[in-house]
């Protein structure tokens, strides 16, 4: 009896799970539609995206005519509205009487002797020598000093300009950008340090080579940001359609 085999216990057997492969198959559910204010946000994004040359073209251009207007109410005898474009400005400009045009004048830039002469205070006190805004005699004041308006004309007539070459002009390589800043330093930091005195037609030449070379460096990148916007947003919709889409 000792010789026979001996029953070896059974082991319990590992429960069977089904093949994944045998499961039917289950589509996850069709994305929701997005919301009114979703699509709504997205038209505006892609319609800036499109016409953001023009948008920038016309606030350039605003900005530009309006401190023009200051001087043009004054004439017309409207002191409210040319305040408040003075006031605007005042934040964004020095307005100093000796570097701005004056409308309406003998003289489109009056010398520093001319601007004393018919009132405007001999204290170097900056913030009072900006307040001097001419009279009927010297002419009034544009709001935006002569350096300035060079600078944001140029920006805007280079905008234009742009819109003609858009699809194909690479950007200004920063070192070429760095030369047209030299002109605009030297003139702007030489007369700061009060080792010499510009003058209107050296603040209107750096300022425009200034605004000319800034939008040659910047607006070609914009372009390329709004294109990859416009690119991206219309993948976004042909997968959202294509999930969509019922299963044929």
């Amino acid at each position: 009896m000792s010789d026979l085999p001996q029953p070896q216990p059974s082991l319990p057997q590992p429960e069977s799970r089904p093949d994944p492969a045998s499961r039917p198959a289950t589509l996850p559910p069709p994305p929701a539609p997005p919301s009114k204010l979703s699509r709504t946000a997205n038209g505006i994004v892609v319609w800036f995206a499109r016409h953001w040359l023009a948008i920038f073209n016309t606030a350039w251009a605003i900005y530009v005519i309006m401190p023009f207007m200051a001087p043009i109410f004054m004439h017309l005898g409207l002191p409210w509205p040319a305040q408040l474009i003075y006031t605007i400005y005042s934040g964004f400009c020095h307005q100093l009487p000796g570097h701005s045009y004056f409308l309406f004048g003998p003289s489109l830039a009056p010398p520093a002797s001319d601007l004393v002469a018919h009132g405007m205070t001999t204290s170097t006190n900056l913030f009072e020598q900006r307040a001097f805004i001419g009279n009927e005699e010297i002419g009034w004041k544009v709001a935006l000093c002569e350096r300035d308006v060079a600078i944001y004309a140029a920006v805007f007539v280079t905008g234009l300009l742009f819109a003609l070459v858009r699809d194909r002009l690479r950007p200004l390589p920063f070192k070429i950008y760095v030369l047209f800043l030299i002109p605009i330093g030297i003139d702007g930091f030489t007369q700061l340090f009060g080792w010499r005195e510009s003058n209107w037609w050296l603040r209107t030449v750096t300022g425009v080579l200034f605004g000319f070379a800034s939008v040659w460096l910047a607006y070609p990148y914009v372009e390329d940001a709004m294109l990859d916007v416009i690119d991206d947003e219309m993948v976004r919709r042909q997968q959202m359609d294509g999930m969509a889409a019922p299963p044929q």
